[in-house]
């Protein structure tokens, strides 16, 4: 049943087809009380008489109703016309993401951090997306993305306290998703969790980077069973591949736990995270000293994994690194102890501005900086050096030595009672 132009559903009138597919047709319509155009999605009587379809279709409604925000379609109102459900949406005007494929790596990281964002707060009102993918990721004319289709999506009526362990209830040996990316649990068709949505996520901005799909093969059979066994080729951009093989990590556990933390380690890659004020040209090795940390220095060297008077990176840089000789940042305040992480790309240091210092990273080409920590009231940070993987990096307070991911997080207490002599 196609809808001509001039129907009424109700106070909206549709004027044109935007397009139909497997969960009915969407239509251009004109909201009469409002003044504005919509978008509304019917479901055709002859579709709704399918139960899955049916089901699916006001699962999308009330996924998208409970949700609000700018990187997430806008529900406006649902109704029936003549036994035929429809939901009335935000009209949009642009393109798919997968549309726009491949695109320069800074472009793609503007839209993979709104992305992230608009998971993370699917994720915080206990929705899981399920069917993530450059196709269901639409771009504004404006630059703005917006996840669409919840039509997969799991809905849990408790709030997500805790987050990392809760699971979406999935019909054992049912696999859910568009095949190439799907997560390696939905590819077995175990329980997933939103852990699955950042591992479809990794995907999404693999191919946004490359071009390629990450896991695609000749048949849907190989192609879950690369998903579940395989690692695609290495992006060339070092610090954009490790995010994205963090997010395409085969277990759950090893993925990053939350989108919001997916958003932050993005958003360390975009620019800094703070303002730094007017330039100063400090040098990196300003000197400053706190004072003295000597038993938490020792630590931080064995707990380097071997380094050796604090020039072990030196020998395990990656070939292609760039060369950070001469390079200054720009800020009031002042930088110290600077330490290359063991690929030669991100550089890390203490940041003090006034009494306050920060273990802080910042990248070659970029005159700005990156705060990692906050102002915890543990006291002052000193003496940083990285992990062997330079997945994180370690640093003392006068409580103990701490270590906080590269990508961003929390910083963890790993040794107590290591303090100011």
């Amino acid at each position: 049943m196609a809808l001509a132009a001039g129907t009424k559903l109700g106070p909206y009138e549709i004027l044109a087809p935007i397009g139909a597919g497997g969960m009915g047709e969407v239509y251009r319509a004109h909201d009469t009380r409002l003044g504005r155009y919509v978008a509304i999605k019917v479901l055709p009587a002859s579709f709704a008489l399918d139960t899955e379809r049916l089901r699916r279709f006001e699962q999308e409604a009330r996924a998208i109703s409970i949700l609000n925000h700018p990187n997430i379609l806008a529900l406006y109102d649902v109704g029936t016309f003549e036994e035929s459900p429809y939901l009335v949406t935000e009209m949009l005007e642009g393109q798919t993401l997968c549309e726009d494929l491949p695109m320069p790596s800074r472009k793609a990281l503007d839209y993979a951090r709104q992305i992230a964002n608009g998971l993370a707060a699917a994720h915080a009102k206990g929705v899981t997306h399920r069917d993530l993918k450059p196709d269901n990721v639409f771009i504004t004319k404006d630059g703005r993305a917006k996840i669409l289709d919840f039509g997969l999506a799991k809905v849990e009526a408790v709030p997500r306290d805790a987050e990392a362990t809760r699971t979406v209830a999935t019909t054992p040996g049912m696999v859910m998703g568009t095949v190439g990316y799907l997560s390696p649990e939905q590819a077995r068709g175990n329980l997933a969790d939103h852990r699955s949505d950042i591992f479809s996520f990794g995907v999404m901005l693999y191919e946004m980077l490359s071009g390629r799909r990450a896991f695609q093969r000749d048949s849907a059979v190989e192609t879950l069973n690369a998903i579940i066994k395989d690692d695609p080729p290495a992006l060339q951009d070092a610090a954009l591949d490790r995010v994205v093989r963090r997010c395409m990590e085969k277990s759950p556990e090893q993925r990053f736990q939350s989108a919001s933390d997916l958003a932050f380690a993005i958003e360390a890659l975009s620019g800094p995270l703070f303002a730094v004020g007017p330039a100063a040209n400090t040098p990196v090795a300003a000197p400053r000293k706190i004072g003295k940390l000597a038993a938490v220095g020792a630590v931080l060297l064995a707990l380097a994994s071997g380094a050796s008077g604090g020039i072990w990176w030196h020998s395990r840089r990656d070939a292609t690194a760039p060369v950070w000789i001469g390079q200054r940042l720009t800020g009031s305040g002042i930088a110290y102890g600077p330490r290359i992480s063991p690929d030669g790309h991100t550089l890390a240091f203490v940041s003090v501005e006034g009494t306050r210092s920060q273990v802080a990273i910042m990248h070659p080409g970029s005159p700005n900086w990156t705060v990692l920590t906050r102002d915890s009231g543990r006291g002052e940070v000193d003496h940083l050096c990285w992990s062997r993987d330079g997945a994180k990096i370690y640093f003392g307070r006068r409580d103990g030595v701490y270590s906080i991911p590269a990508l961003g997080g929390d910083e963890r207490l790993v040794l107590e009672h290591a303090s100011y002599p």
